[in-house]
């Protein structure tokens, strides 16, 4: 087995029976998707990886010295760039607003490779979170927009994507509020 049949089959595990909040499909479709979208741009295998592992320290038991064990001292560095430091449970004082204030912040300094896995991230969730959450999105999709400002840097394609995702949600959005189905 190659290094991304193992990460792929590793996050498969990790997440277990997890689902996505909206659709009910295995949580491990998501990232599937991410590294999928990382693969048409310019990237190294060590971004293939941390693409399907992106989220295994932030919502399974793993840790990152788990996956630098397994994986190496290069994927593990983009996961811990990717994960979230700025978590509810991390920081329960903080309201939303300013976790998600102090992690864009943060995600300006990540690794360019970080930024182009973190962007694959963002349009698979804004597509997920428009099509099924609407009342969600009126909160994630502004907080897409300040974190784009910070992912410059990134693959130069996939930000452009994400940023017509981003777009394409908002004007969803104004469109939903307009025919009084949004508050």
């Amino acid at each position: 087995m190659n290094s991304l049949e193992q990460a792929l089959d590793f996050a498969r595990q990790a997440h277990g029976s997890q689902q996505r909040k909206f659709t009910g499909e295995p949580y491990i479709e998501h990232p599937k998707r991410v590294a999928g979208l990382v693969q048409t741009v310019a990237h190294t295998e060590a971004m293939l990886c941390a693409a399907y592992l992106h989220d295994v320290v932030e919502d399974t038991p793993v840790s990152h010295q788990d996956i630098e064990q397994r994986f190496g001292r290069e994927v593990a560095h983009l996961v811990h760039e990717l994960t979230d430091e700025y978590m509810k449970e991390a920081y329960p004082r903080l309201n939303r607003k300013i976790r998600k204030q102090k992690e864009v912040a943060r995600q300006a300094g990540i690794s360019p490779q970080a930024k182009t896995i973190k962007l694959a991230d963002v349009i698979d969730n804004t597509r997920d979170i428009i099509k099924n959450d609407k009342d969600f999105a009126v909160k994630y999709i502004p907080e897409m927009e300040a974190l784009l400002e910070a992912l410059q840097g990134g693959d130069f394609k996939l930000l452009m994507l994400a940023c017509y995702e981003v777009q394409k949600a908002k004007l969803e959005l104004q469109q939903w509020r307009k025919s009084g189905k949004g508050a």
